[in-house]
């Protein structure tokens, strides 16, 4: 026998979102965007637009005292030609900062995508409903992480009991931008991503701008760090400049620099960590771009070749052991005039010996044990003992 609930419904506004920097209305609902839309103004990438809507990090958070929570979304789901179906997103709900539930929307949209074209159609769909019940009694701390990796307007929220936003419990607010790897990559679920987990274990609030695809050192969301307020900022560069073949060495590196004059513009001495990629074999030596190994879809696995020649490399072309070495040069010249400015070679989270016994599935991103192992590595590294983001150096 069913429950009746009395349900209220509550207006989804900004001050119960937290991690995303915009909230667009839309034709059903609300769409959290993870830029601002001066930012989408400036870049007619699709890629991006695409993954700046799939709200990796972003989260509801209230307080209740209800015992059930609905909430209506339509999800767009993204379908590859050839390849075989992704599962539904995952919702993790948290209840007093524990994992207390996890759910999935079926239906939505449907982003069919071609890789072999470059093409993508879209294909509408109707909105789906998800609901948590048997939640204890009492005031308590609400988060509903949504899914990392599929883009998610929010229709309504109901509960049987009254919400008010969570007070802010005066954590240090973590800003962090990176590649498909720190927007969640094949993580389990929004908060096992690396970032999520990394930002769990040292109780931090998570803000990730980790933008699949395009963490390409562009001036807007350098902008956007700028302007965004943050107690700690980390910066993941380099394996999208390779897969992309965006740039030589001669751009590279003025643009790091330009990157990193306009964090410090509206953040000055605030701790900033530049991070190197990690270990990925295929491009450690040989330039991009990426390209798919549509050879392999046979076994069930799409995996990614690089296509680049490493004679190339004398010509200025990226691979990740020159990136390397760049960022460790321009970290090491900039960190005499800035005391707050570290470096991480990215090995030091998923090096040779990790790929040995978790070798990344498709050549180039990480599995869900993987995102657990850099995510527990960063915290350990970073925020504790002399790391750059303990409260000794913040």
């Amino acid at each position: 026998m069913s429950i009746k609930h009395d349900w209220i419904t509550t207006p989804i506004t900004t001050d119960l979102l937290r991690g995303a920097l915009d909230l667009e209305r839309t034709a059903h609902g609300v769409l959290p965007h993870r830029l601002p839309a001066w930012a989408r103004a400036q870049c007619a990438d699709g890629q991006l637009a695409l993954v700046e809507t799939q709200p990796s990090g972003v989260r509801l958070v209230f307080r209740t005292r209800a015992t059930a929570i609905e909430l209506d979304t339509l999800p767009t789901k993204r379908v590859y030609v050839g390849v075989p179906p992704r599962p539904d997103g995952v919702y993790d709900l948290l209840v007093d900062g524990r994992l207390a539930g996890q759910a999935s929307v079926t239906g939505g949209n449907t982003l069919t995508i071609d890789m072999a074209t470059g093409t993508a159609e879209h294909q509408p769909g109707p909105p789906g409903n998800l609901r948590f019940t048997g939640l204890p009694d009492g005031v308590k701390d609400i988060e509903i992480w949504l899914p990392h990796n599929e883009t998610t307007e929010l229709l309504a929220l109901r509960t049987d009991a009254p919400v008010e936003p969570a007070p802010d419990r005066g954590r240090k607010v973590w800003l962090h931008h990176g590649s498909s790897i720190s927007h969640g990559s094949d993580a389990a679920s929004p908060t096992t991503t690396w970032p999520a987990l990394a930002a769990a274990i040292s109780g931090v609030e998570l803000i990730n701008l980790g933008l699949g695809g395009s963490a390409l050192l562009d001036p807007f969301t350098a902008r956007t760090m700028r302007d965004t307020p943050a107690d700690v900022i980390s910066l993941k560069i380099g394996i999208n400049l390779v897969n992309a073949d965006l740039m030589r060495l001669r751009a590279f590196t003025p643009a790091v620099h330009g990157f990193l004059d306009t964090i410090r513009e509206g953040h000055p001495t605030t701790p900033l960590l530049v991070v190197s990629p990690i270990l990925c074999p295929i491009h450690e030596d040989t330039p991009g771009p990426s390209a798919p190994d549509f050879t392999t879809l046979s076994t069930g696995q799409l995996r990614f070749r690089a296509t680049g020649d490493p004679a190339e490399r004398a010509s200025g072309k990226l691979t990740l052991t020159v990136i390397r070495d760049e960022l460790a040069r321009i970290v090491a010249q900039r960190a005499a005039e800035d005391p707050n400015l570290h470096h991480l070679d990215g090995r030091e989270l998923y090096g040779a010996a990790d790929s040995a016994e978790l070798p990344l599935p498709d050549g180039l991103h990480p599995d869900a044990a993987t995102h657990r192992r850099i995510g527990e590595r960063f915290a350990k590294l970073v925020f504790t003992g002399d790391g750059p983001f303990t409260n000794r150096s913040a």
